[in-house]
C-alpha cells in the first residue's frame, strides 16, 4: 500500500531543508547528519507537518557548516576528490553547476565519477543523494536543488573507493548471495577499519548487461536486504540498516540517470550492500515473528514516534517494498534501536 500523500507537503520540506542547510553534513568529525534524509522521508510519506517537530528533537546533533578552503574547479576537482576538508568547497562547486545546467545533466556527469566511492561516510553519501533526487523528481525548487548540491558535495568530499576485492563464488538470488558473504575477522572497530578488512565478496548479478535487468536485480537486492534485517539486524542494529538503504538510494535514482549507467550502478550497489553485510552481520540469524501485522500507515506512525533516524530510513525503504516481511523488519528495528528521546 502506498503511504505517500503529497497534498500537505507544500512548504514544510523547503522550510526544513533551509534549516538543515545551515548545518554541516557531519558531526564529531565523522558521524553523518541524518536530518536531510529524514525530513525528506517524512514529507514523501505524508508526514511533512512533523518535520519541524522531529528537527527540534534532533537539533543537538547538528553542527555548523564547515569553513571553505579553496574553490573546486573543472581543472582541479580530481585532486579534491575524497578530501573531507573540502566539503564546503565541493558544495559550492555543485551549487554553481546546478545554477547553470539542469540538475539531471549535473547528476549524469558526476554519478559515474562518484559511484566507485559510495562507501565514504558509511554510505550516507549516496543515501543522501537518493533522497535529494526523489525530492526533485516530485518538485523542483531552490531548497531542493540546494539539497542536491549539499548531498553531492558530501559524497565528493567523502569519496572512498573499495579496491582489490577477491571474488568468491556467488549465488543465483540476492538473498542467497547475501547469505554467502563471509564476515570479517573480529576485533575491527569503526566503519573505516571494518571496511579495510573486507577482502572477499561473492559475485552476484555480475553477468547482467541489460539496463532493465539491472533495475530488476537491484529491486531484488533491496527487498532481500530489507527482509534479512528482521533475522540479522541484531548483529548491529544501526549499521545493518545501510545494507538495504544504500542500494535503495541507487534504485530510486536510476530513472533520473542515463540508462547506460544502470548496470554499473547495480554492481556498485551490490558491493556496498555486501560489504556492510560482511562488516556487521551476526554469527547466526535468529527467528523473528512480529508481535502484530500492522498496516503500512501504522508502521510509519510507530517509526515516527520512536524517532531514531535509522529506523525512519529503514521504514522508508520497507514502504517502497510494501510486503509483510519488509514491514516486519521495521518492527524489529524499533525493538533493537534506542529511541531518539
Amino acid at each position: 500500500m502506498d503511504t505517500t500523500d503529497t497534498s500537505d507537503t507544500s512548504g514544510f520540506l523547503e522550510e526544513a531543508l533551509d534549516r538543515v542547510h545551515a548545518a554541516g553534513p557531519e558531526r564529531e568529525g565523522w558521524l553523518s547528519n541524518h536530518a536531510p534524509m529524514v525530513v525528506e522521508t517524512l514529507a514523501a510519506h505524508g508526514q511533512a507537518r512533523s518535520v519541524h517537530q522531529w528537527l527540534d528533537l534532533y537539533r543537538d546533533k547538528l553542527e555548523d557548516f564547515p569553513d571553505r578552503t579553496a574553490p573546486v574547479t573543472d581543472d582541479n576537482w580530481l585532486s579534491a576528490l575524497g578530501d573531507p576538508r573540502r566539503i564546503a568547497d565541493w558544495t559550492d562547486h555543485y551549487s554553481r553547476a546546478l545554477a547553470e545546467r539542469p540538475w539531471k545533466d549535473v547528476l549524469a556527469q558526476w554519478w559515474p565519477r562518484l559511484l566507485p566511492g559510495m562507501y565514504g561516510g558509511a554510505t550516507h553519501t549516496v543515501i543522501r543523494v537518493g533522497h535529494a533526487v526523489r525530492a526533485l523528481e516530485d518538485q523542483e525548487n531552490a531548497p531542493r536543488l540546494t539539497e542536491l548540491a549539499h548531498a553531492l558535495g558530501y559524497w565528493a568530499a567523502r569519496h572512498q573507493p573499495v579496491t582489490g576485492l577477491a571474488e568468491l563464488p556467488g549465488a543465483t538470488t540476492a538473498a542467497d548471495a547475501l547469505d554467502a558473504v563471509p564476515t570479517i575477522e573480529p576485533g575491527h572497530v569503526g566503519f573505516r577499519d571494518r571496511l579495510a578488512a573486507v577482502h572477499r565478496l561473492p559475485v552476484w548479478a555480475h553477468d547482467v548487461t541489460d539496463p532493465d535487468t539491472a533495475k530488476e536485480r537491484l529491486t531484488e537486492l533491496v527487498r532481500a536486504a530489507t527482509h534479512r534485517y528482521a533475522t540479522h539486524g541484531h548483529g548491529e542494529p544501526t549499521m545493518l540498516v545501510h545494507a538495504a538503504t544504500a542500494p535503495n538510494a541507487v534504485l530510486r535514482t536510476l530513472d533520473s540517470l542515463p540508462r547506460d549507467q544502470w548496470v554499473p550502478s547495480l554492481r556498485a550497489a551490490w558491493t556496498a550492500s555486501a560489504a556492510v553485510t560482511a562488516m556487521y552481520a551476526p554469527a547466526a540469524p535468529v527467528a523473528y515473528v512480529p508481535p502484530a501485522r500492522p498496516a503500512p500507515e501504522e508502521v510509519l506512525e510507530r517509526a515516527l514516534a520512536h524517532g531514531d533516524e535509522h529506523v525512519i530510513k529503514l521504514t522508508d525503504t520497507a514502504l517502497d517494498i510494501g510486503d509483510e516481511q519488509a514491514l516486519a523488519a521495521v518492527l524489529r528495528s524499533i525493538e533493537l534501536s534506542e529511541p531518539l528521546v
